[in-house]
């Protein structure tokens, strides 16, 4: 069967990875290893790297995300046997750096693709913003790679073709209202993360927020957990879902829908019967013209939880420039350098003229 070859840096990492995994597993006995690839982004400062990292059982520091990071994990099957393997990426920076998703997100990853969506309880005003635009521009991208993929293949026949169609997503016909929702385009999972911050927040600000998670959950056909790093229980169910994403080990049957507790809903447990409809506290239905459910549970959230004025201090795109990723001596030389730049175009265009 031909090789898809990879397009860039990042692949041709992966591909190292993949290869020296494949030569243990065929010295162990040749079996083949199972491959997936989860895709984090989120809440900036939301604590994608330290759930990572403990969904890994590493025990190291995390760190700031410097644009999009590459790590991957290994699980053994059994005694004597190749380890599976998966390829994880991390995007950092929020909805600055969404661009980046073409990276992850390509014809070489996309027939064993989750994604995980982390989202900062502890900042509700910035939460339906962060999802709408990170929802949005992965799946457009996933979307996108399917269509090229397909095109492609459609005068090849044969195992790679047909992996490409079984990577499409296809709900059960029991799925609860099947019709009625959009299916994210590969498995997803949303984590609400900082759970212990959120506890803080109004009892009637946390329902809205529980409430409209359910609803985008399961309006995108995801599980929906959240969890606090702080909290040992939480982090081994939330590693669970993890593992059945990263592993395609069986994941936890444990279902809260309390709003006074932690989340904890598996996809297809939920339905819209169950969910109920929008909280409406303090705010006039009728006043709200939405062309659909999803555009309504928006309009009513935002009336609790204004947006925040996309100001995100314009979110630099050059993480360079960023503050939190300042190096006194390297920005120095680079200022320097920048200078001599300068010069050197000022110079040329004299001479040239």
């Amino acid at each position: 069967m031909p090789k898809i070859l990879p397009d860039t840096l990042w692949e041709l990492a992966a591909e190292e990875v993949r290869s020296r995994e494949t030569e243990d597993g065929e010295e162990e006995g040749g079996e083949p290893l199972s491959e997936r690839t989860v895709f984090l982004l989120g809440s900036k400062a939301g604590g994608k790297t330290s759930i990572l990292l403990r969904c890994l059982d590493r025990d190291e520091a995390s760190k700031p995300t410097l644009a999009l990071e590459y790590t991957f994990g290994r699980r053994a099957k059994g005694h004597n046997t190749p380890k599976d393997i998966a390829h994880l990426w991390e995007l950092g920076g929020g909805t600055s750096l969404s661009d980046l998703v073409q990276i992850p997100i390509t014809p070489f990853s996309i027939t064993s693709l989750s994604v995980i969506l982390v989202l900062d309880l502890s900042k509700p005003n910035a939460l339906w913003g962060t999802m709408e635009k990170l929802l949005e521009v992965a799946r457009s991208q996933v979307e996108k790679v399917f269509s090229k993929a397909q095109q492609q293949q459609k005068s090849k026949p044969g195992a790679k073709h047909q992996a490409l169609q079984s990577a499409a997503r296809v709900l059960p016909k029991d799925y609860p209202d099947r019709e009625l929702i959009s299916p994210f385009s590969v498995p997803l999972l949303i984590i609400g993360s900082k759970y212990d911050i959120f506890q803080e927040l109004d009892s009637d600000k946390r329902k809205v927020v529980s409430k409209t998670l359910r609803f985008v959950a399961h309006y995108y056909a995801a599980s929906l957990i959240f969890t606090s790093i702080k909290s040992e229980s939480l982090m081994s169910k939330t590693k669970s879902f993890f593992s059945h994403l990263a592993f395609g080990v069986d994941r936890s049957k444990t279902v809260s829908s309390d709003p006074a507790k932690p989340l904890i809903i598996p996809a297809g447990s939920d339905s819209f019967s169950q969910i109920g409809a929008p909280p409406t506290t303090d705010v006039d239905i009728t006043s709200l013209h939405a062309k659909n459910p999803k555009d309504l549970w928006k309009k009513i959230f935002e009336r609790v939880f204004p947006p925040e004025k996309v100001n995100e201090q314009k979110e630099l795109k050059d993480p360079a420039k960023d503050p939190q990723y300042s190096e006194p001596q390297i920005d120095a030389m680079r200022a320097q350098k920048d200078q001599e730049l300068d010069q050197f175009k000022r110079n040329a265009a004299k001479t040239w003229k």
